[in-house]
């Protein structure tokens, strides 16, 4: 490894010992260099070259152009400062290795202030050469078309100001508050519980009358091609976004338009191959979707209080390329937009099948197909299940969760707290200002929470008998992913929302599809074998953050807890069946991604013999067959799910929403 730096080595040479805050350094200098190399194959020197990486100072962690550049020439002549897109570090050249080197010594560990106000801490590290994984050459989706300047200044002053968010404030049909921004529709609704419009109610008025000439005006333009009979005003605040979705077939013609006002920002748009273009949209712009780019690929704008934008005058709209000589930061402001589309009146025929709801719907309906059919599958692979394991999979849940943690220490002394499915109750402990109570559809469970002197009880997370409003927080950490159907996730969701009073908060956290994500495999993927009773490493990136699983969140695949050696998890050959018996679901093969939303998960227990330690009884339906592999119903949640099924709750708004290690989360409020 890298020596530490010049300016450590020369504070110290008449010292062997190295005191706290500098050994902390140290340590963290050295977990930077890790990391850059595990993660982005950027491989740090010992000795002193013209470049060095700076990490932390990338536009990726809040670090413009102009924030960075300034402190770097303090030592010297930059011949070039390269800052990869996305990325939370950048490369420095300097002229000469002796100044290159007078940075390495004087700005390493150097704490400067973002542009929000928050302290980072830089790293650098000597390297031969700048590298990165560069983006491939990219072009709009085919289909996609942004117009600059589309209205003037005063057209935009004269649309910001009609929109009156103070009227109709009684009637959901005009207004809705959804994850921090402002909703207003003219002509049909959008109704975000089924993503459609009711075609056979328009709403009173139509589209606002100031609105007329503009469209005329793009008509004949041929910016556009039809005239659009519905309007969904939405209000952006900075740092908030919406999910990446594409807008349903059926409910819409081919042709959306967008026009933005207030605020530039950057939209995200995915093909299913996995190819992300960012799109610049200036404001006064307008954002016209045909075709591929209407049907196919998904757009969205991601949640974060800056852009990466081109640093030059002359890159206004359009792609973000990868000119990492020519990328810095934009602050977002309040952005305003104004999406029009033309209700579709006969069901979507277009080619991009893998869609199209319309099409969709020729094919079989999905598993299971009734409430009740819903309610059998949780019996059969839920709640029989948790009973029968109920003593070992305690003894796998142990360490909490930080952000959960940091969630519970965060509120109020003295407020009362709802753990919904508490499992054996170690949440319930963590903060003891807080007066918590938990419940869980397991008895089994509930009895071990007693035991610990918790105070808890039995009952169904759609049924919760608590007094409506009576809870100043919930948490419910991985339970909804084991309702059947979206309407029965929904219900867990009101359920909850049923419980906080106003200004109330929930943390949930539920599976999510993507257990590759940011390009980074979360923790199951990765994995922690038991190899004869012996800890393996997760990887040295985890261990050197002194990370073990049982330190994950309660996962399926994470049943391998490090503590508890009875339990192996599904080797090379064991448990590939496609069906499991009275079952049309598919069983997922522990520690690899999820190709099914619904899916069966293995919950596999050794025999008593060898090196696995017996299992004690597990409650009344018996001692538990210690040769049996159990499965255990869950729906992973892709990207965006567990934000739309919130939103479609009228009386709350979503404060955060974060990806936590294989778990898609969110904060939510009660209003």
């Amino acid at each position: 490894m890298a020596a530490p730096s010049i300016a450590m080595d020369s504070r110290h040479q008449s010292s062997h010992k190295l005191n706290k805050a500098e050994k902390k350094f140290l340590r963290k200098q050295i977990k930077a260099k890790h990391t850059l190399l595990r993660h982005e194959g950027i491989e740090t020197v010992s000795y002193a070259t013209q470049n060095l990486v700076v990490a932390n100072g990338g536009l990726g962690n809040g670090v413009s152009r102009n924030q960075l550049l300034p402190v770097l020439e303090d030592c010297g002549l930059v011949d070039a400062l390269l800052m990869p897109p996305n990325k939370p570090y950048s490369f420095v050249r300097y002229k000469t290795t002796e100044e290159s080197r007078k940075a390495h010594a004087t700005l390493n560990g150097k704490e400067i202030v973002d542009d929000l106000g928050q302290k980072i801490i830089l790293y650098l590290n000597f390297v031969e050469k700048a590298q990165w994984k560069e983006l491939g050459p990219q072009a709009l989706p085919p289909g996609l078309m942004v117009v600059e300047e589309i209205i003037s200044s005063e057209d935009e002053k004269m649309l910001l100001e009609s929109i009156n968010w103070t009227e109709d404030t009684d009637n959901e049909n005009f207004q809705k508050c959804l994850k921090h921004r402002r909703v207003k529709h003219f002509g049909y609704e959008f109704r975000y519980d089924n993503n459609n419009v009711d075609k056979d109610r328009p709403l009173p008025g139509g589209l606002p009358d100031i609105c007329d000439s503009i469209l005329e005006k793009w008509l004949q333009e041929g910016y556009i091609k039809h005239k659009p009979d519905q309007l969904t005003i939405n209000q952006y605040q900075p740092g908030h976004g919406i999910p990446a979705h594409i807008d349903t077939h059926s409910a819409f013609e081919d042709e959306i338009i967008s026009l933005s006002l207030g605020s530039e920002i950057v939209m995200d748009f995915k093909h299913p191959d996995g190819i992300t273009v960012p799109v610049m949209l200036p404001r006064r712009s307008l954002l016209v979707m045909t075709g591929e780019s209407r049907y196919l690929w998904t757009h969205g704008i991601t949640p974060r209080k800056f852009d990466t934008i081109q640093a030059s005058e002359h890159h206004k709209s359009g792609i973000i390329t990868s000119d990492v000589g020519d990328l810095t930061l934009s602050k977002r402001g309040i952005r305003t937009s104004f999406t029009f589309r033309k209700v579709r009146r006969t069901p979507c025929n277009c080619s991009y099948y893998v869609a199209c709801d319309s099409q969709r719907k020729e094919s079989p309906p999905s598993f299971p197909e009734s409430d009740q059919e819903a309610s059998q599958l949780e019996r059969e692979y839920v709640h029989r299940v948790y009973e029968e394991i109920a003593g070992h999979f305690s003894s796998t849940r142990h360490t909490p969760w930080p952000h959960i943690v940091e969630f519970l220490k965060a509120l109020p002394d003295g407020s009362i707290v709802a753990d919904i499915g508490c499992g054996n109750g170690k949440y319930l402990g963590i903060n003891k200002e807080l007066y918590m109570i938990g419940c869980d559809r397991s008895q089994n469970l509930v009895d071990i929470c007693r035991e610990r002197q918790f105070q808890a009880f039995a009952c169904d997370a759609l049924a919760v008998p608590v007094r409506s409003e009576s809870c100043d927080a919930c948490i419910s950490i991985a339970v909804i992913h084991h309702f059947a159907t979206a309407e029965r996730r929904v219900l867990a969701l009101q359920e909850l929302v049923r419980l906080l009073r106003p200004g109330g908060k929930a943390l949930i956290y539920v599976w999510a599809m993507e257990q590759e994500y940011n390009k980074q495999k979360s923790k199951y993927l990765k994995g922690n074998r038991i190899s004869q009773g012996k800890k393996e490493e997760i990887s040295s990136d985890a261990s050197a953050q002194g990370l073990l699983l049982e330190q994950m969140p309660d996962m399926g695949h994470q049943d391998t807890a490090s503590s508890v050696p009875c339990f192996s998890d599904i080797q090379e050959g064991e448990c590939h069946s496609n069906k499991v018996a009275n079952s049309e679901l598919p069983v997922h093969t522990n520690r690899t991604s999820f190709h099914s939303q619904d899916v069966l998960v293995p919950w596999h227990l050794k025999g008593s013999s060898g090196k696995a330690k017996p299992v004690e009884s597990l409650g009344p339906l018996g001692s538990c067959d210690t040769s049996a592999v159990f499965h255990r119903y869950y729906h992973v949640f892709c990207e965006g799910e567990l934000e739309a099924a919130c939103q479609t709750l009228s009386n709350v708004s979503i404060l955060q929403s974060y990806y936590d290690q294989g778990n898609w989360c969110v904060i939510l409020q009660k209003l």
